[in-house]
């Protein structure tokens, strides 16, 4: 589904940003119009989502408040490689595979791995 900004509501078109940024911006641009007391079915058109996702926001909102829909940083294993080897990864695989040795100019993921073994 594409953001399409309500007429019916003021203030309400977002500026494009990326996904998870523009989910963000969705639920913030909720709480605003929880807290001014817009119905569940105007904020779903005005912020371009199905009414269900907006009743449940709204009951996370009651609960627990705004800062439960703010997003959150990502879960699980941290990176193995710190910034500067991706930049170097990054650097390696832009100078494409004949460069590192293999005849033909494909990436496939045993040579990306070969490559950031080396690397690293």
């Amino acid at each position: 589904m594409t953001y399409q900004p309500s007429s019916s509501v003021a203030g309400s078109s977002l500026p494009p940003l990326p996904r998870p940024q523009l989910a963000e911006a969705r639920r913030v641009r909720a709480v605003e119009l929880f807290e001014g007391g817009v119905s569940n079915a105007e904020i779903a058109r005005a912020v371009g989502v199905c009414a269900e996702s907006v009743r449940r926001w709204r009951r996370v909102w009651e609960q627990c408040g705004a800062s439960a829909l703010r997003r959150r940083a990502a879960t699980g294993h941290p990176p193995k490689l710190g910034d500067t080897q991706v930049e170097l990864v990054r650097a390696a695989l832009e100078q494409g595979a004949q460069a590192h040795g293999f005849e033909a100019d494909l990436w496939t993921l045993e040579r990306v791995g070969a490559v950031v073994w080396t690397i690293t």
